[in-house]
């Protein structure tokens, strides 16, 4: 089983950057495809983004393509998500999460076995 712990969160300014950190421990974490998963205050849980188990595939929700990059890091059993030119809309807690399947990478919060317990984004205007 899988632990997870996310850290990198804060407070920033618009326009500002953040990296996100997913350390795991617990399992062998190059087996599972790792996902980013956003829930902004009083709404749903959305896809950020996902990386296949050694990194070949990537997928981005549409509306971040271009300002969030995901990667990993199978030695430091790590995955990373920077986040460039913040806006305030950005603002939710940030959770990563695992799927030991051997599917692609998923969009769908509910094809991830393991989540962290989330580190809180605040981009001010």
């Amino acid at each position: 089983q899988v632990q997870l712990v996310e850290s990198g969160g804060g407070l920033v300014q618009a326009g500002g950057s953040l990296r996100l950190s997913c350390a795991a421990s617990g399992g062998t974490f190059r087996s599972h495809s790792m996902g980013w998963f956003r829930q902004p205050p009083g709404k749903e849980r959305d896809f950020v983004a996902a990386i296949s188990r050694r990194g070949g595939t990537i997928y981005y929700a549409d509306s971040l393509k271009g300002r969030f990059t995901i990667s990993r890091d199978n030695a430091q059993n790590t995955v990373y998500l920077q986040m460039n030119s913040l806006k305030p809309e950005d603002t939710a807690v940030y959770y990563c999460a695992a799927d030991p399947s051997s599917r692609p990478p998923s969009r769908l919060w509910r094809e991830y076995d393991y989540w962290g317990r989330g580190t809180q984004v605040t981009v001010s205007s």
